[in-house]
């Protein structure tokens, strides 16, 4: 298997809220079908289906609580951490902590979507995110 992700599939509650939410960020669908949403994200893809259709597909029990992951947006300042935690607000999401120095020397806070996903956005200054929004693992190893 090769080192990398190809697609993020978010389970969601009610597709055309989480459509508006992410709209409200500025995303734009690559493809918007009736039961799933696509958005091209850099070099994967971010996908939201219904939470019931994704726990069926992918066989597990839903349980209904927060699944073990987080979701992260990397940017190129701290000013601009705070200003997709804003956006985000903004748009109907819920800030769960925010802006602030990290121990390592970075700068993150935290959001989560409508339905419970949470998204870290941080800004690492040993990594790198280039003018097409790639994130790259640069300084000390």
């Amino acid at each position: 298997m090769e080192q990398r992700v190809s697609l993020v599939t978010l389970g969601v509650a009610d597709l055309d809220r989480a459509r508006s939410f992410y709209s409200g960020l500025g995303w734009s669908p690559t493809r918007d079908l009736d039961e799933v949403v696509f958005y091209q994200a850099g070099g994967i893809v971010v996908a939201l289906w219904g939470r019931a259709e994704l726990a069926a597909d992918t066989a597990v029990r839903d349980s209904g609580g927060w699944g073990g992951i987080t979701l992260a947006h990397n940017v190129r300042s701290p000013a601009e951490v705070d200003a997709v935690l804003a956006e985000a607000e903004r748009a109907g999401g819920r800030v769960r902590r925010a802006g602030a120095p990290t121990e390592w020397g970075g700068y993150s806070g935290v959001f989560s979507d409508p339905d419970g996903h949470a998204w870290e956005v941080a800004h690492n200054p040993e990594w790198t995110v280039t003018d097409d929004g790639a994130t790259l693992i640069s300084g000390p190893v």
